[in-house]
């Protein structure tokens, strides 16, 4: 019984950094997966680096976007979720 006790802090701490940093990100990295999952030719988005642009092509693991300066292309995971629903919200 004596043992439980020494490691009930460290198990409390466990449990704390779960729910309040591992559950989160993890949350955060699959609502980016379906948002990425759900990009369609027409979407104006943002990347994460803060170009802005429209989607005119899309294949597995890119997209090509459309922009003031011509069309580019780059990975589906540069494209921020947040930026992206900030411009569509406007």
């Amino acid at each position: 019984m004596e043992q439980l006790t020494q490691f009930a802090p460290f198990l409390l701490m466990f449990v704390v950094i779960y729910f309040f940093m591992i559950r989160p990100q993890q949350k955060k990295a699959k609502s980016e997966k379906e948002f990425e999952s759900t990009l369609k030719v027409g979407d104006k988005i943002v990347t994460k680096s803060g170009l802005h642009g429209k989607v005119s092509e899309l294949a597995d693991t890119t997209v090509v976007i459309e922009t003031m300066a011509g069309k580019l292309k780059m990975e589906r995971s540069a494209i921020s979720m947040e930026m992206s629903a900030a411009v569509v919200k406007k």
